[in-house]
């Protein structure tokens, strides 16, 4: 029987994403990738694949995952298999640099970034041509990981000299421009198969590890400086706002079915967007407040995506 094939890698996100599936009575099977061998010869099983693969997979000694998932995704979209955010979307997914590109193309702004590769005294030379002040973060991150804000160089020198600094698992580091928010939170827009979900806002004021799921607000290792207090419905965006428009268009583009994009504005007004998350997960506070839910959402596409094989679904 076709059904809905879940690769995924974090138990923890895994709840809401069951029930939902189960509110809807379908059938699905659930596959833990962290790594494996792939027989190239083997034709993938009937169904619709939802990549739900996170970049801070290497955090929880998953990294593995992540390139066994490159080659699978490859894989699956040779025989025609159906992956809601395949491999273009997977593909920003794991890269900034490939997330600016996109974004770029797509007319929206980003903030000014230098990819670097090397040790710290490729950083330092890269930082002299920086306007301070800046912040770094990985290429490959997920959690707001690696993320650290720097106003004067001789701080930066010291932090990338010493044991704080850890090279992302792909090794590249991002040096990017600090926009002073007008009020201290960053807006992210979550968006399903090019439908606004809804808008929420997070307050930077405690970090900026950002991560919206639920297990933030319990497990401190997973995200430490998370909590059900920093978030809140940005009623203000609406699905007709340009940039919620440019959004869908670039996802479009990029054959991302599902993201939460993150998005800065300045004291003037301007909004710059730096991050995409295509593993997006929901705060289950903020939704059951406002009645919404985004895995339902999520859930729906992946059943539609079935009928479009003339196959039915049930559990």
């Amino acid at each position: 029987m076709s059904t809905i094939h879940i690769l995924f890698e974090n138990e923890d996100w895994m709840p809401p994403l069951r029930a939902a599936l189960e509110a809807r009575g379908l059938a699905y099977e659930e596959h833990l990738v962290t790594g494996g061998h792939l027989d190239l010869a083997s034709v993938p099983r009937d169904g619709v694949f939802l990549n739900r693969m996170s970049p801070s997979a290497h955090t929880r000694d998953h990294q593995g995952g992540v390139r066994f998932l490159q080659q699978y995704l490859a894989v699956l979209e040779s025989h025609g298999r159906r992956v809601i955010n395949g491999s273009r979307a997977f593909g920003l997914e794991v890269s900034k640099v490939a997330q600016d590109i996109a974004l770029r193309r797509a007319g929206i702004r980003t903030p000014r970034t230098l990819a670097v590769v090397g040790g710290s005294e490729a950083l330092k030379r890269a930082a002299r041509t920086m306007e301070l002040p800046f912040i770094t973060k990985d290429n490959q991150g997920g959690k707001g990981l690696g993320v650290q804000l720097f106003h004067d160089l001789d701080t930066f020198d010291a932090y990338v000299d010493g044991p704080q600094f850890v090279p992302g698992p792909d090794g590249v580091t991002l040096l990017q421009q600090y926009i002073q928010p007008a009020e201290p939170y960053i807006t992210r827009v979550e968006i399903v198969d090019g439908e606004l979900q809804y808008a929420i806002r997070s307050s930077t004021e405690g970090g900026f590890e950002l991560c919206p799921a639920d297990a933030c607000a319990v497990d401190e290792q997973f995200c430490p400086v998370g909590g059900t207090g920093r978030f809140e419905l940005a009623t203000d965006i609406t699905a007709d706002d340009p940039l919620v428009q440019a959004y869908i268009q670039m996802m479009h583009e990029n054959e991302l079915d599902v993201a939460g994009i993150e998005f800065v504005e300045d004291a003037n007004g301007v909004r710059y967007t730096y991050d995409i998350n295509g593993t997006t997960n929901y705060n289950g506070d903020v939704e059951a407040q406002h009645g919404l839910s985004g895995m339902t959402s999520i859930v729906r596409l992946a059943e539609r995506e079935l009928a479009k094989q003339g196959i039915s679904n049930a559990a």
